[in-house]
């Protein structure tokens, strides 16, 4: 039996032990202090049944991998070659290739398709983003979970809210929420008013925490009178809630021990920065971080306090609007920009106008089948490699399970390339990961990430601490929708005029972001009349996809639901970026639905 972890792009990071006689038959490792003894259906199920690319491609035609490693070897010999990754958190050793590409001069992506304007706003008011343990959510009194669907997401932490009083922020009545003690059913995209509005409440009925905001948030005071700027009225009018929900609310805030679990879909916005900011000062207002069973938890920055040796400096172009049509050579490694990315047509019509378009991975998908040259990549069971998390502090070696013909692992298609094209100063693999696994601590047995600290923030805030927070100051919001609202010009509609609707685009529970089961359904309100099974079509002002509608009751009448992942989503999202963190704005947008005749 052999101790690895799970290589999904998730929060959990599980810890995984194979038997390699039965490698499909993958079971949770026993006692590991993150994880509840089972593991999801992505891996257990979905993996293994997923068909891999098995056999290099050149020009349509199955080759060795000698000569497809040729092939790329020749490709890579354009000028200025791109090198586009998915963005998810995965194996470091996936990073090797940004040494190749530094090698030959080429470009790199920046930016993230997935936490990059929470990443931000998190950097505005704590000056770095360090985890928060599940032990201090295990320890709180009431957890807030906001806009982050536990058990699609992020299951492994379900054990950790046993017992604790339950809110969830969330335009959708998800299974959580509908088990929750109090839901706040938020109009999208205005979490970050409900935010300010909460942290304005807190100082009228002062319940602020005065001796936490005395040493570290010097600032309060002025973050009182920025609160003060909106009107109560048009805030709760735009967001669609009453004056008591904002009461039931304050109830389970006013608590001494709260946890806030944000996730990804409040930040999917041009302002995204601004609601992860707007959340951090209300966590401040209450006093929330560096306190034993509080803080602020989102996707966590799992490199944190590494030297990483695959850190190289390149020119870049941002991952959500990657100008793949100026390059020659692209290599495309461990991601789907054809059908991931923003704006998905541009990027397709893009990705057609590249000559050595050269894909890197596990599975055909859409950009696979655009590609020139097709390399099959080793699975997580057939190569060595150190699992780092999203949402805990634990680091899981990842060594190779079984052996296999299939495909090859990165660091070796790193080598391979190196020897073809006469570079040096390529390490070996041995050397770059006994460079990671040095740097992290031991904490009763377990790996654990080199900045880690059980309270994070009882020293204060900043790289080197004690430094104060820095509270939210100004926003600037230019979006259509909340111009009328700021002008106090917006009209309320009732429901049945309701003709453009907020996207959602959540996780969902088969799928993950373009692999494996991928369903072709819309989650339309019933209010719109359409019937089950109806096949509609989905416009936005850049795009359009036909869909088959389901109906569902948990959406408000002004959401429509697809799914991350659904065929032809991201025809609908524009190839913006956020204004902080160089992020995608996947729900910047409203749609229309219109019946297929």
């Amino acid at each position: 039996m052999i101790k690895t972890a799970c290589p999904l792009d998730c929060w959990d990071a599980c810890a995984v032990t194979c038997d390699p006689s039965r490698p499909e038959k993958l079971i949770a490792t026993p006692g590991n202090p993150y994880g509840n003894g089972a593991l999801c259906a992505l891996l257990n199920k979905h993996f293994p049944e997923a068909p891999r690319i098995r056999i290099p491609r050149v020009d349509g035609r199955e080759v060795s991998m000698e000569e497809a490693l040729d092939a790329v070897a020749e490709a890579l010999k354009a000028p200025n070659p791109l090198l586009w990754r998915g963005s998810g958190n995965l194996g470091v050793m996936q990073e090797v290739t940004n040494l190749l590409i530094a090698e030959l001069g080429g470009t790199l992506t920046r930016g993230s398709l997935c936490d990059g304007p929470g990443q931000a706003g998190i950097l505005e008011g704590r000056g770095i983003n360090r985890q928060l343990p599940p032990e201090q959510i295990a320890r709180t009194e009431v957890v807030v979970v906001w806009g982050r669907n536990l058990p699609v997401t992020n299951a492994h932490l379900m054990p950790f809210i046993e017992g604790k009083k339950l809110v969830v922020i969330d335009p959708v009545r998800t299974p959580l929420a509908r088990k929750a003690d109090l839901h706040i059913q938020i109009k999208p995209r205005s979490d970050v008013y409900l935010a300010l509005l909460l942290s304005r409440f807190l100082t009228m009925e002062d319940t602020q925490h005065d001796e936490w905001l005395t040493q570290w948030g010097p600032e309060f005071d002025e973050f009182y009178d920025f609160t003060r700027s909106f009107r109560i009225k048009a805030l709760l009018e735009y967001m669609g809630l009453a004056l008591d929900d904002i009461g039931d609310l304050l109830t389970y805030l006013q608590r001494d021990r709260v946890v806030f679990l944000v996730g990804g879909g409040v930040q999917k916005y041009s302002i995204g920065h601004y609601t992860l900011w707007a959340i951090d000062s209300l966590a401040a207002t209450l006093g929330l971080f560096g306190r034993e069973g509080c803080g602020v938890s989102f996707l966590g920055n799992s490199r944190q306090g590494f030297d990483n040796p695959f850190r190289v400096k390149t020119p870049t172009v941002p991952i959500v609007a990657t100008p793949f049509e100026r390059f020659e050579t692209v290599l495309v490694q461990g991601g789907n920009p054809a059908e991931s990315m923003p704006d998905s047509q541009r990027v397709q019509a893009s990705l057609e106008r590249v000559k050595n378009l050269i894909y890197f991975g596990l599975y055909e998908n859409e950009s696979s089948a655009l590609a020139r040259i097709v390399i099959p990549a080793k699975s997580f069971l057939e190569k060595n490699d150190l699992r780092l998390s999203y949402g805990h502090q634990y680091v899981t070696e990842m060594p190779r399970c079984i052996e296999s013909e299939i495909g090859i692992g990165e660091y070796d298609f790193t080598a391979e390339l190196f020897a073809r094209l006469g570079l040096s100063g390529l390490r070996s693999e041995e050397e770059y990961l006994r460079h990671w696994i040095g740097q992290c601590k031991q904490e009763e047995g377990q790996l654990v990430l080199p900045d880690y600290v059980p309270l994070p923030y009882a020293e204060g805030f900043g790289e080197e601490g004690g430094e104060t927070f820095i509270f939210m100051d100004d926003f600037d919001d230019d979006f259509e929708d909340t111009r009328r609202f700021r002008k106090a010009r917006k009209t309320k509609q009732k429901e049945e005029e309701i003709t453009e609707f907020w996207l959602l685009s959540p996780k969902q529970t088969h799928s993950l972001n373009t692999q494996f089961r991928r369903r072709e359904i819309v989650h339309l309100p019933p209010t719109l009349g359409i019937a089950e099974g109806e096949r509609v079509r989905i416009v936005s002002e850049i795009g359009s996809v036909e869909l088959t509608a389901t109906i569902d009751e948990r959406l408000r009448p002004d959401c429509v639901l697809i799914p991350a992942g659904t065929p032809g989503v991201n025809r609908l999202s524009p190839s913006i970026l956020s204004e902080e963190g160089d992020g995608a704005c996947y729900q910047e947008v409203k749609v229309s639905v219109e019946r297929v005749d």
